[in-house]
């Protein structure tokens, strides 16, 4: 997928672009920092070098924890990360994470003219937007309109008179936080062309030919992200406050242990539950199963609004890696389910395949500025 907002996200140079045949993605999480370099040989992007590091420690506290680091700390966690990782690049691409920006859309009339549409999306975006629009970055990008099938114009209850609209993609980001992650960029030394939010980077690396509806779920420690999507375009997009961190927590206050050692139950049993541990199992599902009810309403709304349904989900974060998720989605959502395969997107050294199914979803962001780099 390309990123269709041209404007605010694709021309955030910090130094001159450059030229090389490698890209770096760099995705700075809550809980973690991950970056992954590619490099182009022969037409095909091939895995150069990947890596990870926890924030936790560098805010004293637990791995895994959501944290609230300042730009000296985290530029130290991802001078450490890019070391660690034998990074040979600096020409890199940086992910906005979704809770820092604002994306939605917006319906207008079909007669609007092009030229007049810029002026009428910022009119209309301050509705949306609850602070001041000039303390934002604002963009938008037309949605294709859906054909109409034979199937559908030849079904009495389709709706034949659907009133002429023209849907707009619109994201904003707050000038604070294109700032913060301009001194970041500076503070790692990095040459980095442009910042795009995290949800198109990961569509890119997920999907591959997806031209029905797809929802993406990534499950992050702070959040799972919903992202509804067709032909790789961006229709319907929502957050929920609750992520596999919220999860961990509860382990280690329901069963009175170190977040740490919860954090190891919860990735060795997840969902199937700990023959020693009875309770775990019902402690996780609390959270999947409102997550899941949340993700229903979602679906529900959307079906009720555009009288389409998904037709296939993907798992992809750090959180759909959790044992029995796919089953329990799988139960949720009467759809094909799949967990990403991130990594499927770059040619990588037989050996360490198994390792980079294992891992993939967690690197999904990195992987998918990169690919756009190389582009």
């Amino acid at each position: 997928m390309n990123n269709p907002f041209k404007d605010i996200f694709s021309n955030m140079k910090v130094f001159d672009k450059g030229s090389s045949d490698t890209a770096l993605g760099v995705d700075v999480g809550s809980s973690s920092i991950k970056i992954v370099e590619i490099k182009k040989r022969g037409g095909r992007a091939m895995l150069e070098t990947y890596g990870m590091i926890s924030l936790g420690p560098y805010d004293d506290l637990d791995a895994g924890r959501v944290t609230n680091l300042s730009v000296e700390k985290i530029v130290e966690a991802l001078k450490e990360t890019i070391k660690q990782s034998g990074v040979t690049t600096s020409l890199s691409a940086l992910a906005i994470p979704a809770q820092s920006s604002l994306i939605f859309t917006l319906e207008l009339p079909a007669q609007v003219k092009k030229s007049e549409m810029a002026s009428i999306v910022a009119t209309e975006a301050r509705k949306y937007i609850p602070i001041p629009i000039n303390e934002v970055s604002l963009d938008w990008f037309l949605l294709p309109q859906k054909e109409v099938t034979f199937e559908e114009e030849n079904n009495p209850d389709f709706p034949q008179d659907l009133p002429e609209k023209t849907e707009i993609l619109v994201a904003a980001i707050q000038n604070d936080v294109i700032t913060k992650y301009r001194s970041i960029v500076e503070g790692s030394k990095l040459n980095t062309e442009f910042f795009e939010i995290e949800i198109f980077s990961s569509i890119r690396s997920n999907f591959e030919h997806e031209l029905s509806l797809v929802l993406l779920m990534d499950f992050g420690a702070s959040r799972t992200k919903l992202s509804i999507a067709e032909f790789g375009t961006v229709k319907n997009f929502h957050i929920i406050p609750r992520g596999s961190a919220d999860i961990t927590d509860s382990i280690s206050k329901s069963l009175s242990i170190p977040f740490a050692e919860a954090e190891k139950m919860k990735k060795e049993f997840g969902l199937f539950g700990d023959p020693n541990e009875k309770n775990l199992a019902e402690i996780i599902k609390v959270h999947t199963d409102y997550i899941f009810s949340e993700t229903n309403n979602v679906l529900l709304g959307y079906e009720k609004k555009y009288n389409r349904t998904i037709s296939k989900v993907i798992l992809t974060g750090g959180g759909a890696l959790l044992k029995g998720l796919k089953e329990i989605a799988i139960g949720n959502c009467k759809a094909e389910v799949e967990i990403g395969h991130p990594f499927g997107k770059v040619g990588t050294p037989a050996f360490l395949d198994k390792a980079l199914e294992a891992t993939g979803p967690e690197f999904a962001v990195a992987i998918g500025l990169a690919l756009r780099k190389l582009q």
